[in-house]
């Protein structure tokens, strides 16, 4: 292009020679073509003198303006990062756009198909596998027995316990669990019938007869039978009704009674310290992270599944409940102009720090070749508009001054 625009000066140049020789030797009228060729020459070196300027010096000449890129490059940056922060990083148009946007409509619809939620779904898994693998055992360990177990042995453990214990009396939760234990208790005792004989016979005195003893053994083991039977089958039985009052004082005791409280924290001090708690603890993570790495290997395990049908559920439910999508909307926008409240300089910064950190002359010669070539457009277009304008000139001034 640049060939062609020189050549377009080269033709002005050599329809001014010739025009003016026929000027000279033939006659006025070719004072036109000569008008015109000077005219184009004219307009074909200012394009040319403009268009250098902007990338270097013209002639290496030291023209003040001039090689406006290379010297001005710093300051264009700024410009364009202060142009970018104004016109794009506004909140105002930020939200706008969000809101024209409609991201959780766009999310919900693609969210909701299933080869989009199986992309996501082993996309997770790769970030999951990923990040387990970077993460040090040693560190993690480190984690698990100074926050999760130091923590656990700094809070007393007798109040919170109390507490649940409570909610799940108030409730009556705990008597699925004694109805358990009476059941348990009743089928022992009908299968151990000859261990409550051999115990009376061991306790009973030398001197009684062997007959004595069974007969008292069957009616021990009788009346334990029929005591349990009652339990079992009475939800009104005292012992049931001393049962339930003793786990309601027990649980208020650990939640207000001192001595109770430090009991409990005896037996989770003890609890801890046993060598199997520190070995589950020690391989805790290792079990933690084989199953993480396991599921996300396996496009079938539960883990993946469930992560899957999930995604789908809320892409499903994003679509139907506009009130939903209200809210993510919001959430978005909001955090959209929060961003660009706060760190617009930041943001900004990296267009000009990028721009400052170019060399000079490589980022000129970058910018005139993406737009050099409309560039030499603008020498053609000179140097016909330039001829056209010449012409028009000395016709008008033939006119007037003939």
């Amino acid at each position: 292009m640049k060939l062609v625009a020189t050549g377009f000066l080269v033709g002005a140049t050599i329809i001014f020679l010739v025009g003016r020789y026929l000027e000279l030797h033939v006659g006025t009228g070719w004072g036109y073509m000569r008008s015109a060729g000077e005219a184009g020459m004219v307009g074909a070196l200012a394009d040319w003198f403009a268009v250098t300027a902007l990338f270097r010096r013209p002639l290496s000449l030291p023209i003040p303006h001039t090689a406006i890129i290379p010297t001005k490059k710093d300051q264009i940056g700024g410009s364009l990062g202060d142009f970018v922060g104004e016109n794009f990083l506004s909140e105002a148009v930020v939200r706008d756009k969000l809101e024209r946007v409609g991201i959780s409509s766009r999310v919900a619809s693609w969210v909701s198909q299933p080869a989009n939620a199986d992309r996501i779904t082993a996309e997770l898994s790769t970030a999951a596998r990923g990040i387990v693998t970077v993460l040090r055992d040693e560190d993690v360990q480190d984690v698990i027995e100074q926050v999760l177990v130091r923590k656990l042995l700094e809070k007393p453990i007798g109040p919170p316990l109390g507490k649940i214990l409570e909610g799940i009396l108030s409730d009556g939760s705990h008597r699925r669990l004694v109805d358990l234990v009476c059941d348990r208790a009743y089928d022992w005792v009908t299968a151990n019938q000859s261990t409550v004989l051999r115990v009376v016979h061991e306790r009973a005195p030398g001197w009684t007869p062997r007959f004595v003893d069974e007969m008292l053994a069957d009616k021990v083991f009788s009346e334990v039978q029929n005591f349990a039977w009652a339990v079992k089958t009475d939800p009104e039985h005292p012992m049931r009704k001393a049962v339930d009052t003793f786990l309601v004082e027990f649980a208020g005791d650990l939640q207000n009674d001192e001595a109770t409280i430090a009991r409990a924290e005896q037996i989770k001090q003890q609890v801890v310290d046993h060598p199997d708690v520190q070995a589950f603890i020690g391989q805790a993570w290792s079990t933690v992270k084989r199953m993480i790495l396991d599921a996300a290997d396996d496009p079938s395990s539960a883990l993946r599944t469930r992560v899957r049908d999930g995604i789908l559920s809320f892409g499903h439910r994003l679509e139907n409940d506009p009130e939903l999508r209200g809210k993510i909307d919001g959430w978005v926008a909001d955090a959209a102009g929060y961003v660009v409240r706060h760190y617009r300089g930041e943001i900004t910064t990296l267009i000009t720090d990028t721009v400052a950190r170019w060399d000079a002359e490589e980022t000129s010669r970058k910018i005139e070749l993406q737009v050099g070539r409309d560039l030499q457009f603008i020498r053609i277009n000179g140097t016909v508009v330039g001829a056209l304008a010449g012409l028009v000139i000395y016709a008008v001034s033939q006119l007037i001054f003939i």
